[in-house]
């Protein structure tokens, strides 16, 4: 593996120096000790036409929200792996001109910082800005940013390019063959004269050579375009900013090819301006569609992933989408946790910025759609003639979705529940109380439906858990006891790639309310007391995936041990604590378990469980732990002398 990664990239010695000259150095025992490395994505879920801006030692992220809202989240980060949301730039109060229709809303939201201020410059039936003190907020009320007969049309897909002088550019994008550059006054507006690159696609060189950005690097300025929604990406160089053709190179792709034929991230684009780092690395994030061969995940949206870029002298690369772990920036240890869907006990103010709405309605406060304040620890949706919704971007393939609803239906159009649905809201699943010849819990997936009769009570229980494409639904009184409804349900056709690209934007998961008030006492998307597939990690190393008789589990392939992690896992609050933790596992001999919370260093170890040999059967171990709750990122740590040894199937908390 070592030869075949240094074959294709020769100078990742200088970009990984941080801590080995090897990148998947096996013998290097920190690693597996340390969470040193990451895999991507680092944003799973829809985060699609990522921009980033390096501004002192913190990170910003911005994209397109399209009809998501309140609009352009914006995201920070400490160590370019960990992201979390602090803002949103603009509620529905101040987009009064916004469609939020399916695929309009808003576009590019392109973050950046010059003049001593941070600028969102986006697209929205014309080109906007709004600006800040701080990525915290408050924004400014929009201004439309003036054009000219000499400029063109704006476009939709424009960046912002600060040159070494301190000067801002407008990288403009409009049509397929429109591609300019544009100085930007104190005032945010369009100044001094057009530098014109339409010659960059005026043969469609790149397909619609989008979402264009640029950095500067030993007096050489690099362009950078992307090739469509589907993929691709390039770079151009020059040592001016000019218009003449023959001043730039065309250098061709800027991924490198990938080795790796287990990724399903496999045309990047769209990336954000190259940052380079205080140890000389430089770095950059891109969307992808997931895909597999034969297992389609473009549902999810174009996620987004951590890319070293590597420069060959003056020529940068980034580095080929992978599966295996890459060692991290050199950066200070995060305390965010991995990006995941948030839990919510609906016990604040104001709502986690975690969620969006598919309606300006449902997200304005002045049409009262949705309270905190209505019944205290609650949350309150209340409809008019159509559905209510509010939801979260949907991060993963393995998880247990629960809430608690109050609703009490009479008629068969009040209903109330868990949620899913794709971009124009045309395919969805729901769970839900409501009435329909009765009082019923009711599970639905396009034409397929199961119910049962609800015993629960007006308040019931709602638990919906995904196993990769499958969909299984539950429902109880107290949380505890699950009664199963109907069979599971395959969202192939959800996951799938959609009409019409999905609206520009992936799958969300949340609580919905039809015809009826209705209150959720809280929202949990990865539920510790439910069984936690060790499949379903997010980062890992020096351990691999197997199959042992139609089961699937982790395994570690080295003698240094191994690990990995489950992100955002709900282990409740202090009327709901984990006492217990249950492995799944099979041994060929004895040995211990670690799990931890958070980090394999800075984090904590909450129990150490042995187990004995089980002669090729899954057996369950269990240890007692002392009242563990919150949200946390769940680390399962192998032993060492067990390679390939022992198989993890699932944990689960109790």
């Amino acid at each position: 593996m070592k030869n075949t990664i240094f074959k294709y990239f020769p100078f990742l010695s200088i970009v990984f120096s941080l801590i080995s000259n090897e990148i998947y150095a096996q013998n290097n025992a920190s690693f597996y000790n340390e969470v040193k490395t990451f895999v991507n994505p680092v944003l799973p879920g829809d985060h699609p036409d990522p921009t980033m801006i390096k501004v002192g030692d913190d990170f910003y992220h911005c994209g397109s929200s399209f009809h998501f809202t309140p609009y352009m989240p914006i995201y920070h980060s400490k160590d370019l792996v960990h992201w979390k949301v602090i803002s949103r730039v603009l509620p529905p109060q101040k987009a009064t001109w916004v469609t939020d229709q399916p695929s309009a809303g808003t576009w590019q939201g392109a973050i950046t910082y010059f003049y001593g201020s941070y600028w969102i410059f986006f697209s929205a039936n014309g080109q906007w800005f709004s600006k800040a003190d701080s990525p915290l907020g408050p924004w400014t009320e929009p201004v439309q940013v003036k054009s000219n007969p000499k400029t063109g049309p704006l476009g939709y897909d424009n960046s912002i390019f600060v040159d070494d002088d301190g000067k801002p550019y407008m990288v403009i994008k409009n049509g397929q063959k429109t591609n300019r550059l544009q100085e930007l006054g104190k005032d945010g507006q369009l100044t001094s004269s057009v530098i014109d690159l339409d010659w960059i696609n005026a043969k469609l060189q790149y397909s619609w050579a989008e979402g264009p950005v640029m950095c500067k690097r030993n007096g050489y300025y690099y362009y950078f375009p992307a090739g469509d929604v589907s993929g691709g990406q390039y770079v151009l160089r020059a040592t001016a900013l000019t218009s003449d053709s023959t001043k730039w190179e065309r250098l061709g792709e800027f991924f490198k090819p990938i080795t790796d034929p287990k990724t399903g991230f496999r045309r990047p684009n769209h990336i954000s301006a190259p940052i380079q780092l205080a140890d000389g690395t430089w770095w950059t994030i891109g969307q992808s569609y997931e895909k597999y061969d034969g297992d389609d995940w473009s549902g999810l949206g174009r996620q987004t992933s951590l890319y070293p870029v590597i420069w060959e002298g003056d020529r940068p690369w980034g580095m080929a989408p992978t599966t295996l772990p890459i060692v991290k920036p050199a950066l200070p240890a995060s305390e965010t946790l991995w990006r995941s869907v948030d839990s919510d006990e609906f016990d604040q103010t104001s709502l986690a910025l975690s969620w969006h709405f598919l309606s300006k309605k449902d997200a304005n406060t002045n049409t009262n759609r949705y309270s905190l304040e209505a019944r205290k620890g609650w949350l309150r949706l209340s409809p008019d003639s159509a559905r209510t919704s509010i939801v979260q971007k949907e991060t993963d393939h393995y998880y247990s979705a629960v809430t608690k609803v109050d609703i009490n239906a009479s008629l068969s159009n009040q209903k109330a529940g868990l949620y899913m649905t794709n971009g124009d809201q045309s395919v969805y699943a729901s769970l839900y109380s409501g009435f329909d010849n009765g009082k019923k819990i009711i599970f639905q997936f396009n034409k397929k439906t199961y119910s049962i009769p609800n015993t629960f009570g007006n308040i019931a229980w709602l638990k919906v858990t995904r196993n990769q494409h499958d969909l299984t639904a539950f429902a109880s009184a107290n949380g505890k006891n699950w009664v199963k409804i109907g069979e599971s349900i395959s969202l192939v056709n959800l996951d799938k790639t959609q009409p019409k690209y999905n609206s520009w934007v992936g799958t969300s998961i949340g609580l919905f309310a039809e015809g009826k008030s209705a209150d959720f006492d809280f929202f949990v998307c990865k539920d510790g007391f439910s069984e936690l597939p060790a499949i379903g990690y997010s980062n890992y190393y020096g351990v691999e995936k197997v199959k042992i008789d139609k089961e699937e589990a982790i395994t570690n392939n080295s003698n240094l041990g191994g690990w990995l992690m489950i992100s955002g896992v709900e282990l409740g609050n202090k009327s709901k604590y984990a006492s217990e933790i249950q492995v799944q596992l099979m041994a060929k001999s004895i040995g211990k378990i670690e799990i931890w919370l958070d980090d394999l260093s800075t984090g904590k170890l909450i129990a150490t469980i042995p187990f004995s040999a089980t002669d090729d059967s899954w057996k369950t171990f269990t240890q007692k732990v002392k009242g563990i709750s919150g949200h946390h990122d769940i680390f399962i740590k192998f032993p060492k002398e067990q390679s390939k040894l022992l198989n993890i199937k699932s944990i689960q908390f109790k």
